[in-house]
């Protein structure tokens, strides 16, 4: 019988869900909401599910976008997927936005990038195989961009303006709506068995690097 994987994304303006399998997305929905996500991500969800003919109780795994993006919205996507996992017991999967665009990329090497706000960026490098290559984290643009590979690399980002900061490499537009990357590397994860129990999956609070805590300390 084939897994199926309910994910969500409720971290940045525009949200979505997803149901999908080993196969890939079934389907994804872009959620719009302006006045936050709360009200409006059950009855998507109910309305995602009775479309394809899904009870919920038939979901293996539930995933969420664990961040970085707006505390409000990462909240609100855990805290859903804690509930529906607990609900029907089954397990859960936290997956960092960074990794998901990154699936989105094309090449060996790619390097995420996020709008951090106040002149900084959260940011990492992933392998093809979305195995982390340089952690993830918060900086200055400049400082985080000096500490990358020297080797090719494509820039993914959702809108985030490189070509203003001199980057001459390949820049991959995502699209906003990221559920259904968020479910297929959870579903992996959950085939492998590291999906977990509800309550211990968190939210991604991005640590700062040390090349940024040395910048702040000698500026």
């Amino acid at each position: 019988m084939s897994v199926r994987l309910l994910s969500l994304d409720t971290t940045g303006e525009t949200g979505s869900i997803a149901l999908v399998n080993e196969n890939g997305v079934i389907e994804e929905i872009t959620l719009a909401s302006p006045d936050g996500f709360a009200h409006v991500l059950f009855p998507a969800i109910e309305e995602l599910l009775a479309r394809h003919g899904v009870p919920l109780t038939s979901i293996d795994c539930f995933a969420a976008a664990s961040g970085p993006g707006s505390f409000t919205g990462v909240r609100v996507g855990l805290t859903a997927v804690k509930g529906l996992a607990e609900a029907t017991g089954r397990k859960a999967a936290a997956v960092s936005n960074l990794r998901a665009l990154a699936s989105y990329g094309t090449r060996p090497l790619r390097a995420v990038v996020i709008d951090a706000r106040r002149g900084e960026v959260f940011g990492a490098v992933y392998d093809a195989a979305l195995q982390t290559v340089c952690a993830e984290t918060v900086a200055k643009l400049p400082v985080w961009l000096a500490s990358l590979p020297v080797e090719d690399l494509e820039f993914i980002t959702q809108g985030f303006p490189l070509e203003q900061a001199g980057v001459s490499h390949a820049v991959k537009e995502a699209p906003r709506a990221i559920a259904g990357a968020v479910g297929m590397i959870a579903i992996g994860e959950f085939v492998r068995g590291k999906a977990q129990d509800p309550a211990a999956i968190d939210a991604n609070y991005v640590r700062r690097s040390d090349a940024e805590l040395f910048w702040k300390d000698s500026a």
